[in-house]
């Protein structure tokens, strides 16, 4: 490495302050929202939320959006090689299971061509789809429906 990268490498390091940390030390972070309200961290800790029951389709709330999972995934697998959520969702098998069918647009690769099967940008559902819990949220929220699907 050229001298003179190396210095600016120590020097952002030295700035950003990595490696700073004394090893073994705990480093205790507040959260702060977008807005710069704090927010309490531990109840955004993992564990301390509930999977609501299974419930009917959650209305959406703007054009585009994703449908919201609306059952339980604990024990899912969606892996490169099998994907749980077909076994309900599937063309072949939304009708016996009563599950809504996969989209259309997940059909379609990137140029917008037509697939035979599930695209790989799609095949990973819980990318954009997202099971609901008890959670309280972290911070306010006045969000209103969009006016069309009211």
């Amino acid at each position: 490495m050229k001298k003179q990268t190396r210095s600016l490498v120590i020097a952002l390091i030295a700035a950003l302050g990595i490696g700073a940390a004394v090893p073994g030390a705990a480093v205790a972070q507040s959260v702060k929202s977008i807005r710069g309200a704090d927010v309490a961290a531990p109840e955004a800790a993992v564990g301390n939320f509930k999977p609501i029951p299974d419930q009917a389709p959650i209305q959406r709330d703007y054009v585009q959006q994703p449908p919201l999972i609306p059952h339980k995934v604990d024990g899912y697998e969606v892996t490169i090689n099998f994907n749980k959520c077909m076994d309900c969702h599937a063309w072949s098998r939304y009708k016996d299971t009563g599950a809504t069918k996969v989209s259309l647009t997940h059909f379609k690769d990137r140029d917008g061509g037509e697939l035979s099967n599930v695209s790989p940008r799609r095949y990973f559902c819980m990318q954009c789809h997202v099971p609901q819990t008890d959670a309280r949220p972290l911070v306010g929220n006045s969000f209103q429906r969009a006016e069309g699907l009211r």
